[in-house]
């Protein structure tokens, strides 16, 4: 079925169109680079995978309840249209809940494909140029299993969030070549990062839970490059220069976490915009997850070397300035192993089921035999 079909949401013009600017860079050095991303594009070459045969689509999801979301976590518990839904009604809330998140995850892949794709073109160093070819390669294919699990699991998509839109625009439309590690890398992958390891953490559905754990082991490579790339290169930036990005970071900081809450699915069960922005307010889920939203952004934004005054008093009335203390490194490292075990439990499933059925073959052949 067209994915204009499932919408649940009219999403408006099929193609959008961002205007390219800066300059398109080239290097004629080919035998120099710096080890560390040298050695974190052989690791993003060795770590390739096919989303078609690593993830089992063969798991069964209730489109009613992909996520198993706890009733505490919907935005409605507690409220009086709560009070008045059926349990029909509250599985369909559910599915547009699950809709709505997965859709920003995969539009927010294709903006981080078109980004990596981006930085091959305007990073003026070779081995930056290797690195991000792989990570558009693995956007590419989360792109694509995102894209799998709306469209045979769930069944319905949403337009991507305005503000994310926004977000995603003002990155690709600035000159300088450190933008898109910027907006994309720190800002919007940081926040997906976040996302999705909420989700796999707390669902206790196994496909979702899959797709999540090997999406996050490319990421933790992705988080490394941005970080490596851009504190070399803002060692060598002005003061001024600086507080440009932080400004940046601020007020994307600020976009994501006022208007990134899924408003629009509280409008298509005709809650009224304004009555829906106040209860995603008052949501202590959703508060609780708008803080965990930065877990990975602060750290990173800290170690490259944006930590001026207003960003830290920034953090600070959002409430999450002691997340900078954070160990990134630790983070990625948990999320490379979740998934090895995840590989490692399903491999060895798998194994037990095949014993079983050679052992069952082999009775069966005595029964006969016999």
């Amino acid at each position: 079925m067209p994915t204009y079909d499932l919408y649940a949401r009219n999403p408006g013009d099929s193609r959008w169109q961002v205007p390219a600017t800066g300059a398109a860079r080239f290097s004629w050095e080919y035998d120099n680079g710096r080890d560390r991303l040298l050695a974190l594009y052989q690791k993003g070459k060795d770590k390739q995978w096919d989303g078609q045969k690593r993830i089992d689509w063969d798991l069964e999801v209730d489109p009613y309840d992909p996520l198993g979301t706890p009733e505490e976590a919907m935005t409605l518990y507690g409220t009086p249209h709560w009070a008045k839904m059926t349990d029909r009604d509250k599985g369909e809330l559910r599915r547009h809940f699950a809709s709505w998140q997965f859709s920003q995850f995969l539009h927010g892949e294709q903006g981080a494909m078109v980004c990596a794709a981006r930085i091959v073109e305007s990073v003026p160093d070779l081995d930056a140029k290797f690195y991000s070819a792989t990570q558009t390669m693995d956007e590419a294919r989360h792109a694509e299993i995102y894209g799998r699990f709306l469209h045979e699991k769930i069944g319905m998509l949403y337009p991507i969030n305005d503000n994310l839109q926004s977000l995603l625009g003002d990155t690709l439309r600035d000159s300088r070549w450190d933008m898109p590690y910027l907006g994309m890398q720190v800002l919007i992958e940081g926040l997906a990062l976040a996302a999705f390891g909420m989700i796999r953490d707390t669902t206790n559905k196994p496909l979702p839970k899959q797709i999540l754990a090997y999406v996050m082991q490319d990421e933790a490579r992705h988080v490394a490059f941005g970080r490596m790339a851009l504190r070399d290169y803002y060692r060598q930036l002005t003061d001024a220069e600086l507080r440009e990005r932080e400004e940046f970071v601020i007020e994307g900081c600020y976009l994501m976490r006022d208007r990134l809450r899924g408003v629009e699915v509280l409008e298509n069960f005709g809650i009224p915009r304004a009555e829906a922005d106040e209860l995603s307010e008052r949501s202590e889920f959703l508060r609780l997850f708008r803080q965990l939203l930065f877990s990975r952004i602060v750290p990173c934004v800290k170690d490259i070397g944006l930590w001026g005054k207003r960003l830290q008093q920034a953090y600070v009335d959002m409430g999450v300035f002691e997340m900078g203390d954070s160990s990134l490194d630790q983070l990625m490292a948990q999320d490379e192993e979740i998934a090895e075990k995840l590989d490692a439990e399903r491999f060895a499933a798998e194994e037990r089921e095949r014993v079983a059925e050679v052992e069952e073959a082999i009775e069966e052949g005595q029964r006969l035999t016999g």
